[in-house]
């Protein structure tokens, strides 16, 4: 993880981001290219590809190309945001869990988390730095698939397919950590459905769509944020505005006419470091920009985390000569401790070792006690064919004139309790034939 004071001198880079938009099976491209540096990011060109299902790939993969060779951004990649209704977005709050055991904690509760079959499924998780949450978006395979195979066939190189949370997540923190315990609240309205984004101490993540009157939707996601009734939402671009500026954001990085989405997507194309690693696109067919392209930054970034380092090495000068002294001593002093270690091992093994010897020689006492006193409380003239001995229960079976009170005898023992019939009795040419399991009362 990236220190907070160091985010904005490595914010470097040039990206661009893809909103796919629109009514299902009629969508839209809508695309953004932006150049980030620590002074702000700035829109370098919109496009836009209108139903892009119905036209020809080779056509806007085309135009697109051309796009980038205008901008100087040919080697780019891009990142793209799949439309909310084709993603699940869920969060888990697990705190305690090492970043080594994450990955076997989340897998663990995925299957709870959708309603498809797990070989049609696409996931990925990142957890929220600074927070026990994860953010989990999961798609089905097909859909991935169906999104995926267009922009391969027009020649679009693409990095990640991610979500609008994880952008728009990652966009308000690209230059500095947002202000902990702040509520923040945004949405719009798209395709016949209002999409909200939002942040609490309640949840560090929020994302919803609803088919429902504005200002409904609205109250139902301040009650879901535990924000109050009254929040009134902003825009997706007016919180990425707000978030930016207070950061150093120049007045002019976001134009009105910008939408916020393809935005936040370019942003994380700049700069993948600086943003959740959210992606739903198949590894074997991720791209990544030309590594000539980061040298000048990796330079830059280089020199002044060597110039970071200096700093911070000087007052820990001290520090290192104190803990070689303590590592000597240690090393000194670790024979005698290992020693004792295993003295100390060797002493609860035999511990382990005496108990085990003492509980076997007590339950072949107490396996006897119980034969003695069935022997001693069955009334004549019962008589036993099976008699079978664990160490919570008996079972017993035979024969008796009258097999019900036997239950009444064996429990007032104070060795046995809860008797019951295995199976009820039956009658024979003497008596009754029974099978009765009674629980041991060892300590009663």
């Amino acid at each position: 993880m990236i220190p907070a004071q160091l985010r904005k001198w490595v914010a470097f880079g040039s990206g661009v981001g893809i909103e796919v938009e629109g009514p299902a099976g009629h969508e839209s491209l809508h695309i953004a290219a932006v150049r980030v540096r620590p002074n702000g990011a700035r829109v370098l060109d919109r496009f836009t590809v209108e139903d892009f299902p119905h036209q020809a790939a080779g056509v806007w993969g085309t135009d697109y190309a051309a796009f980038l060779r205008k901008l100087g951004l040919s080697y780019v990649v891009a990142t793209v945001i799949l439309p909310r209704r084709d993603v699940i977005v869920r969060q888990l709050l697990l705190p305690g869990i090492a970043d080594k055991d994450l990955a076997a904690a989340v897998q663990f509760q995925m299957d709870g988390l959708h309603p498809y079959a797990e070989d049609d499924v696409v996931s990925s998780w990142a957890r929220l730095p600074g927070s026990p949450a994860v953010m989990i978006a999961i798609a089905r395979r097909g859909v991935v698939d169906r999104y995926a195979a267009p922009f391969a066939e027009a020649g679009i190189k693409i990095a990640s397919f991610t979500c609008s949370a994880s952008a728009l997540y990652s966009a308000r923190r690209l230059y500095a950590p947002a202000a902990p315990g702040t509520g923040v609240l945004a949405s719009e309205w798209r395709n016949g459905a209002v999409e909200f984004y939002g942040e609490s101490q309640a949840h560090p993540v929020f994302s919803a769509s609803f088919e429902l009157p504005p200002e409904r939707a609205s109250a139902l996601a301040a009650a879901e944020l535990r924000l109050d009734p009254e929040t009134e939402p902003q825009t997706f671009q007016g919180l990425l505005e707000k978030s930016l500026r207070g950061n150093g954001h120049p007045k002019d990085g976001l134009a009105e006419d910008t939408s916020a989405l393809p935005y936040a997507a370019a942003l994380a194309s700049a700069c993948p470091h600086l943003s959740l690693s959210l992606n739903l696109l198949p590894a074997e067919q991720r791209q990544s920009s030309s590594r000539m392209v980061w040298v000048p930054s990796a330079a830059f970034g280089l020199a002044v985390l060597m110039l970071a380092g200096a700093l911070l090495a000087l007052p820990g000068l001290e520090n290192r000569r104190y803990l070689r002294s303590l590592q000597q001593e240690i090393a000194r002093t670790e024979p005698a401790a290992n020693r004792s270690i295993a003295l100390d091992r060797e002493v609860d093994t035999a511990r382990q070792r005496i108990a085990l010897l003492d509980q076997i020689r007590g339950r072949a006492k107490a396996d006897m006690d119980v034969l003695n006193e069935l022997t001693r409380i069955l009334p004549p003239p019962t008589w036993v064919n099976l008699l079978e001995i664990s160490r919570t229960q008996v079972q017993i079976a035979g024969e008796t004139d009258q097999a019900a009170p036997l239950l009444k005898v064996i429990d007032a023992s104070p060795l046995f309790e809860a008797s019951e019939f295995v199976m009820p009795p039956a009658r024979s040419a003497s008596g009754e034939i029974f099978r009765i399991r009674t629980n041991r009362e060892a300590g009663k």
